[in-house]
């Protein structure tokens, strides 16, 4: 099965896996508490994550670095976005004035991807797992696999695949 893994770089990690139809399978934040227990953890969550045909990263450094690394030689291609590029698909302007602000709004919006997708309804929701939902939806438009933000999400943004 085509999988796309979204993730939101940190020792802190926000995941998201999407199926080639643009839904979301699985979620979640996971604290690996140490830069060298995350790079040690890599190809374990490239598998649990159906050996993703695309891994989308948000974030840089050395963490970002170990995950392009790892997912190059797992076989996936590997898409960067900037928090300012998946937002500006998402979120107005005026939802993005402070960081704080953004990830409010984007926890709402994750949610209902949760919802339109059928996955699993959250207890709670850190705002890294929101954003990496938001990074893979961002992900399966930018690779085709879906053509725009779903109707259903009732945002007022739309936003089209690159052509």
């Amino acid at each position: 099965m085509p999988s796309l893994l979204a993730v939101d770089v940190g020792v802190r990690t926000g995941l998201a896996v999407y199926r080639d139809d643009g839904r979301l399978i699985w979620y979640r934040s996971r604290n690996f508490g140490a830069a060298v227990r995350l790079k040690r953890a890599i190809p374990a969550l490239l598998h649990e994550a159906f050996d993703p045909s695309y891994v989308v990263l948000e974030g840089g450094g050395p963490l970002a670095e170990h995950w392009a690394t790892a997912s190059e030689r797992h076989g996936a291609h590997v898409r960067r976005v900037t928090a300012e590029e998946w937002r500006s698909m998402f979120l107005l302007s005026r939802d993005q004035r402070s960081g704080e602000q953004a990830k409010r709004m984007a926890d709402g919006i994750a949610r209902r991807v949760v919802e339109w997708s059928e996955a699993s309804r959250p207890t709670s929701l850190r705002h890294d797992a929101a954003e990496a939902i938001l990074i893979g939806l961002w992900g399966v438009i930018d690779v085709g696999w879906l053509p725009a933000v779903p109707p259903a999400l009732g945002l007022s943004v739309v936003a089209k695949r690159k052509p």
